[in-house]
């Protein structure tokens, strides 16, 4: 079982149909891989949680917070978490996402859902690289793995 099989197709299938596309994927991939290279499920010193290094957020600050609230995501998201037998409530989603993967890939493919305009193709790797700055604004963001990490993507998508 490879990645997209095992992290992001079960999350996916919980959401709307569009938000499925081999486009979504293989930036769920890439982010994936430039976060935790989807092994490490609590931040090495800090504050993020699972494969796709979630925060809690707050008020106007993102993380899981800022998708319960989202006007495009809040009524999506509360499905899911209805369809997963969890409250939506930032604290308790902030402690599952570390080890509960579809609804972290739900979050993270709402994320995504959030930015304006199309989700880059496999030529596109720096507005991938623009997009995943935009949503994630990681503190140390690495900008030397990410085309190596967007490659690999493409690659286990197709």
């Amino acid at each position: 079982m490879n990645l997209i099989e095992q992290y992001i197709i079960p999350g996916l299938s919980l959401l709307p149909q569009n938000m499925d596309t081999p486009n979504a994927r293989a930036m769920l991939a890439a982010i994936g891989l430039q976060e935790s290279g989807f092994r490490d499920r609590k931040q090495v010193g800090g504050p993020a949680r699972g494969v796709w290094q979630f925060e809690r957020g707050g008020v106007n600050r993102g993380g899981i917070y800022g998708i319960l609230t989202h006007p495009k995501t809040k009524d999506i998201i509360e499905g899911v978490c209805r369809t997963l037998y969890v409250p939506a409530d930032a604290d308790i989603c902030y402690g599952l996402v570390a080890y509960h993967d579809v609804l972290a890939c739900c979050f993270a493919r709402l994320l995504l859902w959030t930015l304006p305009g199309a989700l880059p193709g496999p030529d596109g790797t720096d507005e991938g690289w623009r997009q995943y700055m935009a949503a994630w604004r990681p503190g140390k963001p690495r900008p030397a793995d990410w085309p190596g990490n967007f490659k690999r993507a493409w690659i286990m998508v197709r």
